[in-house]
């Protein structure tokens, strides 16, 4: 699905967010390794379930043609510094929802980059009828899990000791998940 771009400018930052397209596939393939290593609250260590740009323009693709897909960008002086997708399923039992996932180059957090790429498909979320989106959050990363509250998201569910880090430590997972009204 596409979108059309939004224009931002927020604590003197201005960027848009729009749809990814498939010109965006290596900047978006560098900059998901560059954000692994940034910061624990990602799934994956850097460089880890690695995705090249072939993959990712298969992944554009796949989402621009779905109706339950969306695959945004967040773009500053034509620099994408953060990206969210919702995927949904082709199984009818579970048509009605999508999981959301958003990531942010550490050096534009504070911006409102995530907060309005969570808007943005929030809204398109409402427009298209989905009825409930799914997130999962590391347990340690309250900004995020306030801000999905704020945005209308419950805790559904709490998975402990749900991921190992490489210093050893264990770390829950944080289930949530917003309904339309």
């Amino acid at each position: 699905m596409i979108i059309d771009q939004q224009e931002y400018y927020i604590k003197g930052l201005s960027y848009s967010i729009r749809s990814a397209d498939e010109t965006d596939a290596e900047a978006l393939s560098s900059l998901r390794v560059q954000m692994d290593g940034e910061t624990e609250n990602m799934d994956r260590e850097e460089g880890e379930a690695y995705i090249d740009a072939a993959g990712f323009r298969r992944i554009i693709h796949l989402d621009t043609d779905k109706s339950r897909n969306l695959f945004l960008v967040a773009v500053v002086a034509g620099e994408i510094v953060g990206y969210s997708r919702c995927e949904g399923r082709e199984l009818k039992r579970f048509w009605h929802k999508v999981e959301f996932g958003v990531c942010v180059a550490k050096a534009y957090w504070g911006h409102g980059i995530g907060k309005n790429l969570l808007a943005q498909s929030i809204e398109w979320a409402d427009q298209t009828g989905v009825e409930k989106m799914t997130l999962n959050v590391v347990a340690s990363n309250e900004k995020a899990i306030e801000l999905y509250q704020k945005s209308g998201f419950e805790i559904e569910g709490i998975l402990k000791k749900d991921r190992r880090h490489v210093n050893g430590k264990y770390h829950d997972t944080i289930v949530m998940g917003r309904f339309k009204d």
